[in-house]
């Protein structure tokens, strides 16, 4: 047999075989997510806040943690978008693309990335006490916010990188300044990408416990307040898994069915944005 034939079929397998590694992954945690949710799913979980007792597997539901998430994650992205795409234009449109500034912000984010949600929880711990402040809705999404700030940014970046050069050359030779070509020009191409970017950054924030669980606190409530503490759905799941109650054990795996739902319809709204966007870009 030829050395480069069986080199490509030895390729080919592989590939295949991390592909079918991938989906059987995403198969496996839906099956055991649904598996063991699904009988504790009702409407109550959703449209309830825990009861007295919900704990000992009484009545009530995880509202308080669901709008506890959503109010989060859209707050710190939110916030994160008034840092990160002004920053991507300045360091491709401003400044050169391959100036030392332009390489350190990207080297920052970098490591901003690899950072653990937990040292961000436990910065934001150490800021809130400095102040003088309390577990909150609020100290939640400035966490939050900086734990998918660099993941944002970086998927923006890329994004406006491939814009094509021909197209600020033509924006500048037409008169355009710097602001009407980053505003006209770029962000409206690089919109789809953008939008895209926002959305798992959204999605990264909603199913993070480690950076608001002493930030953002928990409470059985619905958080009517940023100054007041606010539940989320991973916490939500972790503290149900905690007790030894089997009836509240399977409402923790609904809860995961609840956030993975949540995920799931955000990644099909992207690419459906996505999509559509898309159609207008010019090539």
């Amino acid at each position: 047999m030829d050395r480069r034939y069986a080199e490509e079929k030895i390729f080919r397998s592989l590939t295949f075989a991390s592909t079918v590694v991938i989906f059987l992954t995403l198969a496996f945690i839906l099956a055991t997510v649904i598996a063991k949710g699904i009988s504790y799913m009702n409407l109550a979980m959703i449209t309830q806040t825990p009861k007295g007792g919900y704990y000992l597997g009484k009545e009530g539901g995880v509202l308080n943690a669901i709008l506890g998430s959503l109010y989060l994650a859209g707050g710190a992205t939110f916030l994160a978008i008034l840092v990160s795409l002004p920053v991507v234009l300045y360091i491709n449109i401003y400044s050169k693309k391959e100036s030392k500034i332009a390489a350190f912000t990207r080297f920052s984010f970098d490591v901003l990335w690899g950072v653990p949600s937990i040292v961000y929880g436990a910065f934001g711990f150490t800021i809130m006490l400095f102040f003088g402040l309390r577990t909150s809705l609020l100290g939640g999404i400035i966490t939050v916010s900086l734990l998918i700030l660099p993941i944002m940014s970086r998927a923006i970046d890329e994004v406006v990188r491939m814009v094509p050069t021909e197209l600020l050359d033509a924006s500048y030779a037409l008169g355009a300044t710097k602001l009407e070509t980053a505003l006209k020009i770029v962000t409206r191409q690089a919109l789809p990408g953008i939008m895209t970017a926002v959305l798992v950054a959204f999605g990264r924030g909603i199913g993070d416990a480690a950076s608001v669980i002493f930030t953002a606190g928990f409470t059985d409530s619905i958080p009517y307040s940023l100054f007041r503490p606010a539940a989320t759905l991973p916490l939500a799941i972790f503290f149900q898994l905690g007790t030894p109650l089997p009836e509240v054990q399977g409402r923790a795996y609904a809860s995961a069915l609840i956030l993975t739902s949540i995920i799931l319809i955000i990644s099909v709204v992207s690419r459906a944005l996505t999509g559509r966007f898309t159609r207008h870009v010019v090539k």
